[in-house]
């Protein structure tokens, strides 16, 4: 191949030059620890606190149960979350690029595009709600003035890449963070009525429907947990990995998703962004900016990710290209363009519009998570040919692995009868009152069935190609 030295080649400075290609031995350096700073600070954002507020406002559960679904969800979540983010280590590559282990270098595909709507979504509704954030706090600054200087902000955050973003999530983590501690032992000191904490219902809808929205919070992270994994020694292990992200993710989650059910409880509106003036007092306007801040900072790793898994498509046209610190740039920067434009006209029914989509996208994702996780550990063993992913002819995987892409496509089938959503309710959804259980028939179904099929035709000259270290694939 005759860019294969392309794949390994990086600048030492400090602008990040690394994209789609394995990281080499020699570039790669943090710890667990330093996984646990990016992963806390991932999920303190205002978008988070909105999506926990679904629990008392959407799902009218008491509090205290609004909180323990949400625990359930991510914990849930969580752990096929980083699951995925201790595959990094071991290949290198960007989470994306491991799809075509089980779907082919064209097959991957459908799977990548998918991941790149999601990570657009994501990045645009932070433009939305972290420029609520501002404008709440500055009147005199208009929603869409407050998207423009968002995307200034994650334009220059996105010129170094990874190593800002890494070092702006744990900062991040630490200052929103101590502010909601603050907040809410100010809300706990002025005393926080039992019957706010009572109002609502216990209902199975509402339980098991906060719960998947948990669940595929900590989910929808899964397509590039191994983004930011990658760099990590390949000696500091797959365990480390996993307990890193599980830790610093499951912490935040839960944190930022209870202050919001506890906002929604309180807030006269039902607007958890609007609850935090309405109960924190002199606190509520740095909460606010510091919301607005960690939103336009920390937004740019939605774009980043998003950018790898389209210069993953590129790829797919160009085998073997692998771009440098140009490519990224000018892919970033139109992604960051063509979601600031979305963000600009989105609609009044943005909470709803939303929770739809996280619906949607749980559906989605919750087959390739089982298949990639099936594959990587019980039919592989986490052993891959890296270089067979740049191949023109998909090497050792192939273009199409029509098993897994039919699995795929029964994972997804399977998921309709159960499925709830405002346009749609299945007609065993119905029976069961709503109770949304789509996801949990989708893991099964998808696992245990591409389990049984790639077991039984397993053939090791394929399936289980020696591993070839990253620096050889510069050597060839």
């Amino acid at each position: 191949m005759s860019s294969e030295r392309d794949i390994t080649a990086t600048s030492r400075g400090l602008i990040e030059r690394n994209t789609i290609g394995p990281v080499p031995a020699d570039e790669r350096n943090g710890s667990a620890l330093g996984l646990v700073g990016i992963w806390l600070g991932v999920n303190m954002l205002p978008l988070t606190v909105v999506t926990g507020g679904l629990a008392t406002t959407l799902f009218a559960l008491p509090f205290w149960w609004g909180v323990l679904a949400i625990v359930l969800g991510n914990v849930i979540g969580g752990v096929l979350m980083a699951l995925h983010a201790s595959q990094g280590p071991s290949l290198g590559v960007p989470q994306m690029l491991q799809a075509r282990g089980q779907f082919g270098s064209r097959g991957a595909a459908l799977i990548v595009v998918v991941a790149t709507v999601m990570f657009m979504g994501f990045y645009i509704s932070n433009l939305v709600v972290g420029s609520q954030s501002l404008s709440s706090v500055f009147p005199s600054i208009s929603t869409n003035a407050a998207i423009g200087l968002a995307l200034v902000v994650s334009m220059g955050v996105m010129v170094i890449g990874l190593r800002l973003i890494k070092l702006l999530l744990t900062v991040s983590a630490i200052v929103i963070g101590t502010l909601v501690v603050l907040a809410l032992a100010k809300i706990v000191s002025d005393g926080v009525p039992a019957s706010v904490l009572q109002q609502g219902g216990l209902t199975a809808t509402g339980f098991f429907s906060m719960l998947a929205v948990g669940a595929v919070w900590q989910i929808a992270y899964a397509p590039y947990v191994s983004d930011y994994s990658r760099y990590l020694p390949a000696g500091v292990g797959s365990r480390s990995a996993f307990w890193g992200t599980f830790a610093g993710s499951l912490l935040s989650g839960v944190l930022m998703m209870a202050f919001g059910a506890l906002l929604g409880a309180l807030s006269s509106t039902g607007d958890p962004i609007l609850g935090i003036d309405e109960t924190t007092g002199s606190l509520a306007t740095t909460i606010l900016m510091a919301f607005a801040l960690s939103s336009m900072l920390g937004n740019a790793g939605n774009v980043y990710c998003a950018t790898l898994t389209t210069l993953t498509l590129v790829e797919n046209v160009r085998p073997g290209w692998i771009p440098r610190a140009r490519g990224r740039l000018v892919t970033s920067f139109a992604l960051l363009l063509l979601g600031a434009a979305v963000a600009l006209v989105a609609t009044d029914n943005f909470l709803a519009d939303f929770t739809s989509f996280i619906t949607i996208l749980l559906y989605v994702l919750i087959p390739w998570s089982a298949i990639n996780l099936i594959d990587y550990f019980l039919i592989r063993h986490g052993s891959y040919d890296v270089a067979s992913f740049f191949e023109r002819d998909g090497g050792r995987y192939g273009q199409w692995n029509i098993v897994a892409l039919a699995v795929y496509a029964v994972g997804l089938a399977v998921q309709v009868p159960f499925a709830v959503l405002p346009q749609y309710v299945g007609p065993v959804a119905t029976s069961l009152h709503g109770v949304d259980l789509a996801w949990v028939v989708g893991l099964v179904v998808s696992g245990g069935l591409y389990y049984a099929v790639a077991a039984r035709g397993r053939d090791t000259s394929t399936l289980s190609g020696a591993h070839r270290p990253f620096d050889e694939l510069a050597a060839n």
